[in-house]
């Protein structure tokens, strides 16, 4: 039987290139969960600081209107107060450059928080990303029953 080239090393060549890539696509695997649970992480205040805001309001505010039945007025400057109150007594403190964008009534129904905090991937690698901005926004509004 005749040989038509020498192919000793090439199985070495090829296990050093599929490790090399399983190990980017588990650095790439690894980094795109750490932004998913962030950005969860970051839903989940936001979430939060929005059912504050929308139950800002005192018990002489609501209004009664024929349509509707009784409802409460909401401000954007209550809604602004509970929500900063919320944020300073949960500790966020694993959030990095957590900032509230907004948190206003436009409608003096509901209260909309967004916020925004810093997210790096656990592993810098030449293929991610040093990091970004996270943005994410909840409304919730109160209802009498």
């Amino acid at each position: 039987m005749r040989r038509i080239g020498n192919d000793d090393g090439s199985t070495l060549l090829l296990t050093i290139f599929y490790s090399a890539l399983c190990l980017a696509l588990i650095l790439l695997v690894v980094a795109a969960t750490s932004l998913y649970l962030e950005r969860k992480r970051l839903f989940t205040l936001a979430d939060g600081a929005s059912l504050v805001g929308a139950e800002a309001f005192t018990l002489g505010d609501p209004t009664t209107t024929t349509p509707s039945g009784t409802r409460p007025i909401l401000t954007s400057h209550e809604v602004a107060s509970a929500v900063s109150d919320y944020l300073a007594d949960n500790p966020a403190d694993h959030f990095a450059a957590l900032h509230v964008e907004r948190a206003l009534s436009t409608d003096g129904r509901s209260a909309t928080v967004e916020l925004s905090c810093y997210w790096t991937p656990p592993v810098l690698t030449l293929f991610m990303p040093k990091g970004f901005r996270i943005h994410v926004t909840s409304i919730a509004r109160s209802v009498f029953s």
